[in-house]
């Protein structure tokens, strides 16, 4: 027994109301359905009696003579057969009389009945045609009356035979109180097997609901198994595992962000303390206090260009930083850097060759595309050796470009690959270099290959050098102005 506090939130509940609802359509459903069937039973039972009528009429007609305006009926007396057809005739409804109302035989019961005004005889004389209709007696038992026109010879007669409908009554008042006895058992029914369905239609709702309330940021990879339906709870659940895969990309993020600022801004941070620390200390001129300075804003420029960095990747992996993608030829782009290119390439005495095709067309940001060029190469400028040499090509492959960065330097070793794409991850062996780079260059670079719908993949043997391989989808052949250079 629910208690006063608890009834009003248990009726307030979906299932509950779910519930209620299941009742309420399927006790109307069977109130229509057991009202239109018992019309069905009382409609057919009628024409059952019509058509009774109709073959009663029939005989009538094949028993029935008239002598001098009076009736006589003939039939074989020996034959029990016809002798029960024209008795159950003339002992039951009947009626008969002239064209103007006269009665000439008339049953017992239909004189309990009460004969047809004569008004109502001529006016189915005059229409010519039969009528049916349904009288009652003075008890209330109701008849279906069928009225009709006998001709004999030149003579036309009013005929009126009826059937009772008690035994039809009797069966529909029997059926209605059977089954609407029966239907409290049926609304139990429903209403079990209604809370029942309620509850699995709405589990993964419940299980849902107990999943958010679990979530926090220890637990981000909760997802929900789908229920296999393939219905709006299966999309729910779907967009519910959607949302989970966002909230926990983004606080990835963001511990990734902090994660990578205090890893890197430690060292820069400490060089800073310790320059000033010296100049405090050990500092007697404005020279050793000037160069003091000067080193400790060097590294705080060091600092600006990280955070400036890792705020750019973090805003372009959250999808903040919006592309435009028109058509790019990546020749007439790679021309447009050639000069940048060269003179880093001669300051660390690399040579660079370009094998590209006369237009290389692919459809992307033109800024972005411009950043992967140029962190791709310059990696492979600065890590060849001495007189080596930087080779960019390209082929068609399907509906791609496959855009190639070669270079002849240090390789990168196979323990080393599969992470060469993470955040200032160094490859081992190698001391950091602040010539060299953040260490985000390439994490730039899986982000625009992915943002662009692209691949890339990295071949490299140790001390022979690394390929980059980039495979672009193909933009067209036509280029929009503003990819001009």
């Amino acid at each position: 027994m629910l208690g006063h506090r608890a009834w009003p939130a248990f009726t307030r509940s979906l299932r509950f109301r779910l519930t209620v609802s299941y009742v309420v359509l399927f006790t109307l459903a069977l109130v229509a359905i057991g009202i239109s069937f018992r019309g069905l039973l009382s409609g057919a039972s009628r024409r059952q009696i019509e058509l009774t009528l109709e073959e009663e009429f029939g005989e009538v007609k094949g028993f029935l003579r008239m002598e001098r305006n009076r009736p006589v009926w003939f039939y074989d007396r020996q034959d029990p057969d016809e002798a029960a057809i024209v008795a159950r005739i003339r002992n039951g409804a009947f009626l008969l009389t002239d064209s103007q109302g006269q009665v000439l035989e008339s049953s017992s019961l239909y004189r309990r009945m009460g004969l047809e005004p004569q008004v109502e005889i001529v006016s189915v004389m005059q229409a010519n045609r039969p009528r049916i209709r349904v009288r009652q007696d003075p008890d209330g038992d109701e008849y279906v009356i069928r009225e009709g026109i006998f001709v004999d010879g030149p003579n036309r007669y009013f005929v009126s035979l009826g059937r009772s409908l008690s035994d039809s009554n009797q069966i529909l008042a029997q059926f209605t109180r059977g089954y609407f006895l029966l239907m409290p058992l049926g609304m139990v029914l429903i209403a079990w097997a209604g809370w029942w369905f309620a509850g699995r239609a709405l589990a993964p709702v419940i299980e849902m609901a107990n999943a958010a309330r679990a979530i926090s940021s220890s637990n981000l990879a909760l997802r929900l198994a789908p229920p296999g339906s393939n219905d709006e709870l299966q999309n729910l659940v779907a967009t519910f595992n959607s949302m989970m895969e966002r909230l926990e990309q983004s606080f990835h993020q963001v511990r990734q962000f902090s994660t990578d600022v205090s890893h890197e801004l430690r060292t820069p941070l400490t060089v800073i303390r310790g320059h000033l620390e010296v100049a405090l200390m050990t500092a007697k001129t404005a020279e050793q206090y000037q160069e003091s300075i000067l080193t400790a804003l060097q590294d705080v420029e060091r600092i600006s260009q990280i955070v400036r960095a890792l705020l750019q990747l973090s805003q372009a992996e959250s999808g903040q930083l919006a592309l435009q993608h028109v058509p790019v030829d990546l020749t007439l782009l790679t021309e447009a850097l050639r000069e940048q290119f060269d003179l880093a390439a001669e300051e660390y005495q690399v040579s660079i060759e370009t094998r590209l095709p006369p237009k290389v067309i692919v459809r992307g940001d033109r800024v972005q595309l411009e950043r992967l060029l140029t962190n791709l190469v310059m990696n492979a400028i600065k890590y060849s050796y001495a007189g080596g040499r930087v080779t960019l090509s390209a082929r068609p492959v399907d509906t791609h470009w496959e855009f190639v960065v070669e270079d002849r330097g240090q390789g990168i070793p196979a323990v080393d690959l599969p992470h060469i794409f993470d955040r200032f991850y160094r490859v081992r062996g190698r001391e950091w270099d602040p010539e060299k780079g953040l260490g985000l260059g390439l994490s730039f670079v899986a982000w625009i290959v992915k943002a662009h719908e692209g691949q890339i993949r990295v071949e490299s043997t140790v001390g022979q050098g690394s390929r980059f391989i980039v495979t672009l989808p193909r933009g067209g052949e036509g280029l929009e102005s503003s990819n001009e250079l």
